[in-house]
């Protein structure tokens, strides 16, 4: 059996990597047999390595080896393309064609992003792993093919199969044995080692001298994200060599090719998926909890505002976001001022005050309550308010935020107690 370190020379690897090399090892030992195998990874991790590795080794060596880009091919001529199609068995199709599947027997077959297959395209495949069976488009006869399936995907297969997007059982089937790539940003000792191979090698495609990396500039090569993995890497090597005009490359200077540099500092990440999970409930949770806070207070501002103000126009005026935000819709908001009318009716007053009337009295006698509580609130709201502005240095919106009202209302209450 090959060693890795052999396999790794002859495919052109760069990497010692603890995963990279268990990954090798376990296409090296997986090559001799028939079994489907399914490679996972991000984006750009170098999955299509896997494949050429297990058909090389394998014993269908000197067969056909196809590469498919499942995501590249339209969903409606997928299936001509892997299964073939007779003659006018659609519009277009005038002459009988061999499908993959048909021109690769006896050889290998890799399925890349075959987490893209239409859902009718799945079940043909699946007929396939199970007995070797498929059916060009357009005909009734079975046709027999022995081919070996090697698939990729940098979809979350469980989570596909949860939104039935892709079958569970054609999964288990390709997935009998599985290999992962790890992503480039947990190989950290590796990446300055590809860059120097890119650079070396963009350096004979352009006949110029290689680009070097100040210490400085490979501390923070090793610490980006490369969320675009080792292609991202490449990109960035190959527009060093063509652009810069010094071959050494400072931090500075490597800096400009790195996209989004504020967005992907460190994060810190559970242990476990479940510690994860519930965090995030934990925060979501928190984050309703707040605006249901900021909810109530703003509600019990604008009871205060009613139960103060007399002038119902004033308050809608003052309120009108808060309002579009309680009752939503146009058409709520215009009840809701309906409503707000109808009240301020049945609390007016009579103009033609007379003692004979017991209701006028009850009238009179709310109104002195109110009026002897809104004193004492509004001496408590003033000092609120003047202990909130000192506390955040005269600034208004967290001084607001800290009261629970909006910077308008505090903005009016500034005016209204001659805070300025």
């Amino acid at each position: 059996m090959e060693s890795v370190q052999v396999t790794k020379q002859r495919f052109g690897i760069i990497g010692n990597d603890t995963k990279l090399n268990r990954a090798i090892e376990k296409a090296i030992k997986v090559s001799p047999t028939d079994i489907s195998v399914l490679v996972i990874g991000e984006s750009g991790v170098g999955k299509e390595s896997i494949p050429r590795i297990i058909h090389s080794l394998s014993h269908r060596k000197h067969a056909k080896y196809i590469a498919v880009n499942c995501g590249a091919i339209p969903e409606g001529t997928i299936d001509s393309e892997l299964f073939g199609h007779e003659k006018g068995a659609f519009t277009g199709a005038t002459q009988t064609r061999n499908g993959y599947f048909e021109v690769a027997d006896g050889g290998t077959i890799f399925l890349d992003e075959v987490g893209e297959l239409p859902l009718p395209t799945q079940v043909r495949l699946l007929r396939v792993l199970e007995n070797g069976e498929f059916i060009k488009v357009g005909s009734s006869k079975v046709q027999k093919t022995n081919v070996r399936i090697v698939a990729a995907t940098n979809v979350n297969m469980f989570e596909a199969i949860n939104k039935e997007k892709f079958r569970e059982d054609l999964y288990y089937r390709l997935s009998t044995i599985e290999i992962e790539l790890p992503p480039l940003r947990e190989r950290e000792e590796d990446i300055h080692l590809l860059f120097r191979k890119f650079a070396s090698d963009f350096a004979l495609k352009y006949k110029m001298p290689t680009v070097r990396l100040t210490d400085e500039a490979t501390a923070l090569l090793q610490n980006y994200r490369w969320s675009g993995n080792i292609r991202q890497l490449r990109n960035v090597a190959e527009q060093l060599s063509v652009l810069e005009q010094s071959r050494e490359v400072d931090a500075r200077s490597l800096r400009e090719y790195l996209p989004d540099m504020g967005k992907n500092l460190p994060a810190v990440v559970s242990k476990t998926k479940k510690d994860s999970d519930f965090s995030n409930e934990r925060e979501i949770l928190y984050k309703v909890l707040f605006d249901m806070k900021s909810d109530l207070n703003d509600l019990k501002k604008l009871t205060m505002e009613l139960m103060k103000n007399g002038d119902s126009s004033q308050v809608k005026e003052d309120n009108e976001s808060l309002i579009q935000k309680i009752y939503g819709e146009d058409d709520e908001v215009a009840e809701f001022e309906e409503e707000l009318e109808d009240k301020f009716e049945v609390l007016q007053i009579p103009e033609n005050n007379h003692p004979a009337e017991r209701k006028e009295d009850k009238y009179h006698f709310a109104e002195e309550i109110e009026e002897e509580e809104t004193l004492s609130l509004q001496d408590k709201e003033l000092e609120l308010i003047k202990k909130s502005l000192e506390r955040h240095g005269g600034k208004r919106k967290a001084a607001a935020q800290e009261l629970g009202i909006s910077e308008r209302t505090l903005y009016r209450k500034i005016k209204q107690y001659d805070l300025n």
